[in-house]
């Protein structure tokens, strides 16, 4: 297992790092709190009562709520959700990781830190192959880096049991269970890999082969969590998300 213990903050990020130990744990428990009960209240609604924008706009809640979800995940990565308990900031991001898409926290964990210690480069995960360089087919790639046998077998198992066993109906297993992870991968991969890591035309400035988006606050938060601020991410990665854009105006 890849250890976070030995990332060390700098010193102008102390405060942040400080408030992450507050308030990481609240964050997270926020976000899994929304999703699990609009998830249970979605899968129990009448589909056929809602309005077709009605209905859109709870597809995209729900996932905007898997993104968090990762992104909570991500954190843990970093050790910042529980900075004072290494176990219980484990079992967390296990716990979003799995309740994501049955990722093993353990698999991701070790890629991820691939990705940071070279990024942009043959050994990084969630690059291209140099060949695969458009969004669609680096998407493609990317997932078929990450996905694999177990986890569709759990899904199909798990759909069937939900369906079979706790008549859940099927429409709303597709609509509220299914599609939200799968646009939120797209979400993830877009403002999260895509645009942060894909080369410039002049070339890439850092070592980190990453640039951050140029969106406003508030539509960052939205988009991705403040993901777009992915430079500040590499270059301070004990910085909780929500503290990122304190880090990009500091």
């Amino acid at each position: 297992m890849v250890q976070t213990a030995s990332i060390k903050p700098v010193e102008f990020a102390s405060t942040t790092v400080k408030q992450a130990k507050n308030y990481g744990v609240l964050i997270a428990s926020t976000i899994f709190g929304l999703w699990i009960s609009s998830l249970v209240l979605l899968l129990s609604t009448d589909v056929s009562k809602l309005p077709i924008l009605g209905v859109i706009f709870v597809v995209l809640w729900q996932t905007f709520l898997y993104t968090g979800l990762f992104i909570t995940a991500h954190d843990a990565m970093h050790g910042v959700v529980f900075p004072k308990n290494p176990k219980a900031n484990y079992l967390i991001g296990s716990v979003a990781a799995f309740c994501y898409a049955f990722f093993s926290y353990k698999r991701l964990l070790k890629k991820h830190w691939l990705h940071h210690r070279h990024p942009g480069s043959e050994l990084d995960p969630d690059f291209h192959d140099f060949k695969h360089k458009s969004f669609f087919s680096w998407y493609f790639l990317f997932i078929k880096r990450y996905w694999n046998l177990q986890q569709s077998i759990s899904l199909i198992v798990a759909f069937n049991l939900s369906k079979y066993i706790l008549h859940v109906p099927e429409t709303n297993l597709i609509l509220f269970w299914i599609i939200p992870p799968v646009l939120s991968s797209l979400q993830l991969f877009y403002f999260g890999t895509f645009l942060p890591h894909r080369e410039p035309q002049d070339g890439y400035t850092n070592s980190h082969h990453t640039q951050s988006t140029s969106l406003p606050v508030f539509l960052s938060f939205i988009t991705c969590y403040y993901f777009g601020y992915h430079e500040e991410h590499h270059e301070h990665p004990h910085v909780p998300w929500w503290q990122l854009p304190a880090i990009r105006n500091s």
